[in-house]
This record gives structure tokens, C-alpha cells and sequence, in this order.
């Protein structure tokens, strides 16, 4: 292992512990619910589920979920509750899915990373990787990458680095 990867990781650390430098512009999640898998997703019209509860109320404890996990990449405001909603059933099933993680795999995203010398794209679709930082173009990771990743454990496949010719 080089210096420069060296200092990379060390920076994807501190970016890590800073998850407030990224905002997910899009997202694309599946949701292993208590009886079926659900499509979530976010983009810049705001969020939507594939679940009944969405279709009638524009809310559902899938999307309040993503919003606990995942409050400092968003933001926006959570999604206010619905008229006819099961507020506190709806609250509760989000609070239980939050901690059940492994209900939760993150398909897709379009990520804004604020670094310390310029703002960066970080994308993922389906385990593959891409960042708009140099040192991704050389070696297939950089520290933006590397700072998702540890702040997303569990959610994404792991970065996978090129080897150093």
C-alpha cells in the first residue's frame, strides 16, 4: 500500500465521522417489509414506496424508516404524517424496520460528497462504484467512495480498488 492510499483512507475516516458531507440527490432502496418486499425510492420529486399504505396515505413506515437511517444524507424534511394514517402503529413499525437493518439494501444512488478541496459525484448502481474525484479514475476508490461506504455499512457492496501496476 502507497502514501497517497494511505492518505485516502485516513481521509475517508474523517469523512466518514462527517456524514453530513453527502446528500443522496437519488436513492433506490429494496425493503424487505413484515409480508413483502417493497421498491423505495427518492428522487428530486420526492419519495415513493410500492406499498398500499404509500399509494393512500404518501407516507409509509418504509420511507420513515430510510428517514431515521439515513437523516443526514437527506437533507429535506421528513415526510409530514397523513389524515387516516395509523400514526403511532406507522411510527413504531419504522422505529422496529430502522433497527432491523438487514431489511435494507440500497439498489442505487446519486450522491453530492462535499470534500475538503471541490464537491464530488459518487454513484452507485447495483455494487458498482463510480466517484467523479481523480484518484477513482486512477485507482477504482477514493476517499469519497471509501467515506460511503463506512457510513452505508451493510446497506452497499464493498468498493473494490484496482491493482497498483
Amino acid at each position: 500500500m502507497d502514501a497517497s492510499m494511505i492518505n485516502k483512507i485516513q481521509k475517508a475516516s474523517e469523512y466518514a465521522s462527517q456524514p453530513e458531507r453527502a446528500t443522496f440527490v437519488r436513492l433506490g432502496v429494496g425493503f424487505q417489509g413484515d409480508n413483502s418486499s417493497h421498491r423505495v425510492s427518492l428522487d428530486e420529486a420526492g419519495w415513493s414506496c410500492s406499498c398500499s399504505g404509500f399509494s393512500r396515505y404518501q407516507i409509509c413506515p418504509h420511507i420513515m424508516a430510510l428517514e431515521i437511517l439515513f437523516k443526514p444524507l437527506l437533507k429535506r424534511q421528513p415526510v409530514p404524517y397523513a389524515p387516516g394514517q395509523n400514526i403511532v402503529s406507522d411510527v413504531e413499525k419504522a422505529h422496529r424496520y430502522s433497527q432491523e437493518r438487514d431489511r435494507i439494501r440500497i439498489v442505487e444512488f446519486d450522491c453530492r460528497f462535499e470534500g475538503y478541496n471541490r464537491d464530488h459525484r459518487v454513484t452507485y448502481d447495483q455494487g458498482a462504484w463510480t466517484s467523479t474525484a481523480s484518484f477513482f479514475a486512477q485507482r477504482g476508490v477514493c476517499s469519497h467512495t471509501m467515506a460511503l461506504e463506512k457510513i452505508l455499512k451493510g446497506f452497499v457492496a464493498p468498493v473494490r480498488a484496482l491493482p497498483v501496476a
